[in-house]
């Protein structure tokens, strides 16, 4: 205890720093509970406690996206790999603003129409129960044992950081642990826990609104803060702003430095200096291949998580209305493009100084022993008094929003997907909440329990992360967007595909160590790909297709030959790229995962306009479903053009 208290006050932190942060816990808690509470004594039915009743703004959907995608993992893991490889990082946040309006004008109005519930509940209506069964049981498992340790993990290492706590060593449940670490994720687990399971959706959502704010706003007060410091401590007139220029200038002038390019080549080699010492060779490409992070399966790794995900998805069919839900997309795609200035300068700034500032780098605070350690390192030595208790509270509202996020997902698939189609069909509303509840405090119990056995001290989390995530994701695509739009998608397909989609992903690992995730992704998907369409069309399970106008069989037709084309111009010009090493150098092969995207919806549109059969339990689709309102349609061009602006600018 004694050395403890030695590190509160040894960390930096001053008394305001630790009362901002208490008064945000507290904070948040009371509005958890008191807005999600029952109106008129009114008890919640399932409706209300998983979807928030329905209730949801297009502001409160955007901000609950964000707060839910949002946490140590960026923090904490993208932070590192800019401070190892740069800001091509970044790319995952840029590309998922894009995603997110795909999302939101093609996928979420079918499920809003069908009155999705669960991801699961859609595989179990659109394919069998037993495809539904399987894809519930793999989500539980990777909310449980992956992500919510995961991100408690991080969280904790992040915080026990940032207050200059020491290890104590103990035992947990016969494990030899790090009790000081133990004891930080319980209290992330409890706080979390304590509104998201009293409240369900309406809590998390709600309170996420406040978690954004603090989130987006402390850190970008962190990234200026950080730099502001900078200035002064190299004495530059202009600021903040300066020392970026200065930063970006000093990181320019090395040779094959790529800290400030969005894009990378292969055999760009970085040398990171950790703790005075040259770290061996990391080439960036390995991690962020080339134009792959454009035109490449980082789209898989996009598409799985924003449009099939059951805790980021669900904010989405808790709108109001089909119009909020896709006016809430558009929101976070904004927020999404402010993410990297949060969380990818801090680390870009952290290497600058251990490279390029070795003499002010000796006086300061703590080290950086891993490239995770950078965001820590910098809130510890950059931020001034009552920022620090800010740049804190940022983090934890980082975390403990996706925590509370996680628990509700959780609860929700099991009460659903499992318990009502299993156990009790005839479950009372009062038994489904309930359920709900006691699965939640269940999970907390399990991650905690597991969080030491399965999360290390893993240098770079996020991109571990991301590859293992990458395991499922091309499966995901296939079964879930062939579902969705593709009158001919069999269930045998399904059940294949699902197998598949870890049987290539660990068969290509092995035969394909040297490649980058993000390019095996790609060559996942088109055997994937090949599989599924070949055995839909050859299924015998069908029934008569429904008519459809003769309009829309000609626009469908139109498209689909637009689409081949453009999937034949993508493959010759993959294969001429292919016999230069320039174009090769950009990872030019990454063009053959557009070429199967853009074949794969040339097949489905030509199929629903010509087939005279369907799948038995094939969706009915209008193309009126996919019209959007003006604001959304403004809304996404400001965010392309956005896009595009930095990728010219940061090339």
């Amino acid at each position: 205890m004694q050395s403890i208290l030695e590190g509160l006050k040894n960390n930096g932190f001053a008394t305001v720093d630790y009362l901002v942060f208490f008064v945000y816990l507290a904070v948040l808690i009371f509005l958890g509970v008191f807005l999600s509470r029952s109106k008129d004594g009114k008890e919640k039915d399932s409706k209300d406690y998983f979807l928030a009743g329905n209730t949801l703004s297009w502001w409160a959907v955007g901000a609950s996206l964000i707060a839910a995608n949002i946490s140590a993992e960026q923090f904490i893991g993208m932070s590192g790999t800019a401070f190892k490889s740069g800001i091509a990082i970044a790319a995952y946040e840029l590309m998922a603003a894009a995603t997110l309006l795909v999302v939101a004008k093609f996928l979420l109005p079918t499920m809003i129409k069908k009155n999705i519930f669960t991801i699961p509940q859609f595989l179990r209506e659109r394919y069998n129960s037993g495809t539904g069964l399987a894809f519930s049981i793999f989500w539980l498992f990777l909310y449980v044992f992956i992500n919510l340790t995961s991100v408690a993990w991080l969280g904790a290492l992040a915080i026990k950081q940032i207050l200059g706590l020491p290890t104590i060593d103990g035992m947990f449940l016969g494990m030899e642990v790090d009790m000081t670490l133990m004891g930080i994720i319980l209290v992330l687990f409890l706080v979390a826990g304590i509104y998201s399971i009293y409240g369900g959706l309406a809590s998390v959502a709600w309170t996420d609104v406040m978690q954004v704010t603090f989130l987006v706003g402390g850190g970008l007060i962190t990234a200026y803060a950080a730099l502001s410091v900078i200035a002064t401590q190299l004495n530059l007139e202009g600021g903040a702003l300066a020392a970026l220029g200065e930063v970006f200038n000093g990181l320019k002038s090395i040779e094959g430095d790529t800290h400030f390019n969005l894009v990378v080549q292969r055999n760009e080699v970085l040398y990171p200096v950790i703790n005075g010492t040259a770290t061996q060779a990391s080439d960036p490409y390995f991690d962020i291949p080339g134009i792959a992070v454009i035109v490449g399966a980082l789209w898989l790794t996009n598409l799985g998580y924003w449009g099939f995900n059951q805790y980021i998805i669900q904010k989405g069919l808790a709108a109001k209305s089909l119009a909020e839900a896709q006016k809430g997309m558009v929101f976070a795609a904004f927020l999404k493009i402010l993410i990297p200035f949060i969380v990818c300068i801090p680390g870009v700034c952290a290497f600058y100084i251990m490279h390029e500032q070795p003499e002010m780098f000796a006086t300061l605070a703590g080290g950086i022993e891993r490239s995770d350690d950078a965001y820590p390192f910098l809130i510890r030595n950059f931020t001034p008094v009552f920022i620090k208790g800010l740049s804190f509270a940022a983090l934890a509202a980082a975390v403990i929003s996706s925590l509370a996020s996680m628990f509700n997902s959780t609860s929700t698939i099991f009460t659903m997907d499992i318990y009502k189609q299993f156990f009790n069909k005839n479950a009372s509303e009062k038994t489904l909440v309930n359920v709900g509840r006691i699965t939640s405090v269940v999970a907390l119990v399990l991650a905690l329990i597991a969080v030491y056995p399965i999360m290390g001290g893993a240098d770079q989390a996020f991109q571990i992360i991301q590859e293992y995530s990458g395991f499922v994701y091309p499966g995901v695509v296939v079964i879930f967007g062939l579902g969705l739009l593709w009158k001919r998608a069999s269930g045998a397909a399904a059940v294949v595909t699902a197998i598949g989609t870890f049987v290539f992903s660990i068969l290509f690992k092995f035969l394909m160590p040297a490649t980058p995730f993000l390019l095996r992704m790609g060559y996942v998907f088109v055997c994937l790909v090949v599989i599924f369409i070949t055995m839909s069309l050859c299924s015998k399970k069908t029934v008569k297709a429904e008519e459809i106008t003769e309009a829309a069989i000609k626009s469908q037709l139109k498209w689909s030959k637009i689409l081949f084309i453009a999937a034949a111009i993508c493959l010759v010009l993959g294969i001429a790229g292919m016999c230069s090493e320039y174009f090769r150098s950009w990872g030019i092969e990454a063009i053959f995962f557009l070429t199967a995207m853009f074949a794969v919806l040339g097949i489905y549109l030509n199929s629903n306009a010509k087939d005279k059969v369907q799948d038995v339990k094939a969706l009915s689709i209008d193309l009126t479903l996919f019209n959007t309102d003006k604001t959304f349609r403004i809304g996404s061009a400001l965010v392309i053009i956005i896009l595009f602006i930095l990728y010219i600018a940061l090339w």
